[in-house]
């Protein structure tokens, strides 16, 4: 698999085993196989039971599998089947509202995987931060849908939210989180207008609900090839003199830039053509 973190994280109800294996073998780079909305509630047995057949085996895939939220009756057997799975890499774990989820969450796990927290109230925004620091958590996602249901937010909205988790994420030591779904999956232009404007924001990646928009996204947060070119040029100036200068293009750089240049490099290395 490559290092880069995943730019693509395509959603894929575990009612459905067929279409988990089309997406097990889709140009997603991680699949997120979902117990939760993406399945009825009488069919959430059945979900489970599906995971066994289809995951508890090395998949070539980053596998993230969505439990219900800690507050349901489901959450606690959804720990203990997804987490005892050697095809499962992490947990997404829905409706986090403090560290006290989060706790609650890795003491049902079997075994000791990363936990993603989605983000999707108010007050979860609030304590993006406390959240994103808690013992076990890997990475935190703002869930944008049940968000702006409960905010009434526009895309536009979204900016402050989109940025304050992006900031709470680095600030606790973690990845860039990627954006939420795009919940339209014939407006593609309007998705790739809602991706650039998360990658200003410094999101990385986005989730998907449709094997279309994969593409769209992978454009939109691949950098692009000037970018990649600035980005080496960077490295190589800056490895062998530290001190500040400026590329040939005028670019000024020094240290502080070093990082984002490596990034840079490393997602067009994994994923650019």
């Amino acid at each position: 698999m490559p290092r880069a973190l995943p730019l693509t994280w395509l959603f894929v109800p575990a009612d459905r085993p067929a279409r988990v294996e089309t997406a097990l073998a889709s140009d997603a780079h991680a699949v997120i196989v979902d117990l939760e909305d993406g399945v009825a509630a009488e069919a959430k047995d059945e979900a489970r039971e599906n995971l066994r057949e289809l995951l508890d085996r090395q998949t070539g895939r980053t596998v993230v599998v969505r439990v219900n939220g800690m507050e349901t009756r489901f959450a606690e057997r959804d720990l203990q089947v997804a987490g005892a799975l050697t095809g499962v890499d992490a947990i997404a774990v829905p409706k986090v509202e403090s560290p006290d989820d989060v706790a609650q969450a890795v003491s049902l796990l079997p075994r000791g995987l990363p936990l993603h927290c989605m983000i999707e109230s108010p007050a979860a925004v609030e304590a993006a931060y406390e959240i994103a620091n808690a013992p076990g958590v890997a990475g935190v996602t703002l869930g944008e849908v049940d968000l702006c249901s409960l905010t009434g937010a526009l895309e536009d909205g979204l900016d402050w939210p989109r940025a304050r988790l992006v900031n709470a994420a680095v600030a606790a030591g973690l990845p860039r989180p990627p954006q939420g779904v795009y919940t339209n999956i014939r407006d593609l232009d309007g998705l790739a207008a809602s991706c650039r404007r998360g990658r200003a924001l410094g999101l990385l990646g986005r989730q998907a609900i449709h094997l279309d928009q994969l593409p769209v996204i992978v454009a939109a947060y691949l950098p692009a090839p000037d970018e990649v070119e600035r980005a080496r040029a960077t490295i190589e100036r800056l490895e062998h003199d530290a001190s500040a200068s400026a590329l040939a293009d005028g670019s000024f750089v020094d240290a502080a830039v070093l990082g984002a240049a490596r990034q840079v490099v490393e997602i067009w290395d994994a994923y650019g053509s």
